[in-house]
């Protein structure tokens, strides 16, 4: 492989992965904030790329991103509120919204199941115009995404310290807690699931606009691909302050890309890639547990070989 194909290969995994990392930064407010984990992930980044597709074409790019933003803090409240008003277990209430949202973004898309965007003016091509004839002209995409991920960041490490946010924490550590110090759960948890599918929207968006085109599976596997990225992100800098922690997840969404990218160049068929991501999840889960069980593990196999 040469160094200009490797090079390229690197600035598409970054690429995506820093528009897929706004996905894992939603699940890091949701699961590791807010202690909630909502399986609408897919369905709720289909929503995003699905509404920003169809007002992109429409001729309006920028607003494009406002639209899938508030979709998906739509999205988001339905969530919360069969959870918090409907008495509905989380994990079924996720299921029951993504579910529902395969219907809704079939609707927004007009019955189709594909939007192609190749003649359509998105805020890649916008940036790119506007870069045109500088050394940042080919790393247009690599900017906006940059750009995007800084912002959330900045974000949630500013939102996450306010009041509202510290109660956003609280309710994930201690909800009684929470209810004993007159904060209202129900209203954290619909907060915070309502700016988390934003986020998670807007991932969806600017993918779309990246690809030039979206379909009704674009988010297909987008909950176990972002918490793959979210325990990899942990391994590294899963500890110290809020700013320092959302940067890993950021980081481990990069990794998990460029594990991606590794397996594509090895010939892997395209359909082995859930599996991979599957077991990327199995082996960050299990792997601090089997590291602390192996001397145990290895004092039982000695023993055993000394009986025998």
């Amino acid at each position: 492989m040469s160094i200009s194909v490797a090079l390229s290969l690197g600035q598409t995994a970054l690429e995506l992965g820093l528009i897929c990392s706004l996905t894992v930064l939603a699940l890091f407010l949701s699961y590791s904030m807010l202690n909630v984990c909502d399986l609408s992930t897919d369905g709720c980044f289909t929503l995003g790329a699905s509404v920003g597709a169809v007002i992109a074409v429409a001729g309006h790019p920028y607003l494009a991103i406002l639209a899938a933003m508030l979709a998906g803090i739509c999205s988001g409240f339905v969530t919360a509120f069969l959870q918090t008003k409907m008495g509905v277990d989380s994990l079924l209430a996720g299921i029951i919204v993504n579910t529902a949202l395969y219907s809704v973004n079939i609707a927004v898309m007009g019955g189709a199941s594909l939007i192609n965007l190749n003649k359509t003016e998105t805020i890649f091509t916008k940036v790119k115009g506007v870069l045109k004839g500088t050394f940042l002209e080919k790393g247009s995409v690599l900017l906006v995404a940059f750009v995007a991920v800084a912002l959330v960041v900045l974000f949630l490490t500013l939102f996450l310290r306010t009041r509202l946010g510290l109660a956003i924490r609280a309710t994930g550590n201690n909800p009684d807690m929470v209810r004993s110090s007159s904060i209202n759960p129900v209203m954290t948890t619909i907060i915070g699931l309502c700016v988390a599918n934003a986020f998670t929207a807007l991932s969806g968006c600017l993918l779309s606009q990246s690809q030039k085109s979206t379909d009704i599976n674009i988010g297909t596997g987008m909950v176990t691909i972002a918490l793959a990225s979210l325990l990899i992100g942990g391994t590294f800098l899963g500890k110290g302050s809020i700013f320092k922690r959302a940067c890993g997840v950021v980081l481990g969404a990069v990794i998990f890309r460029l594990v991606y990218m590794v397996a594509l160049r090895l010939n892997m068929p395209a359909f082995m890639l859930k599996l991979v991501s599957s077991v990327i999840v199995v082996l960050t889960i299990s792997g601090p547990y089997l590291k602390q069980r192996w001397p145990e593990m290895r004092r039982t196999m000695k023993g055993g070989k000394k009986n025998a």
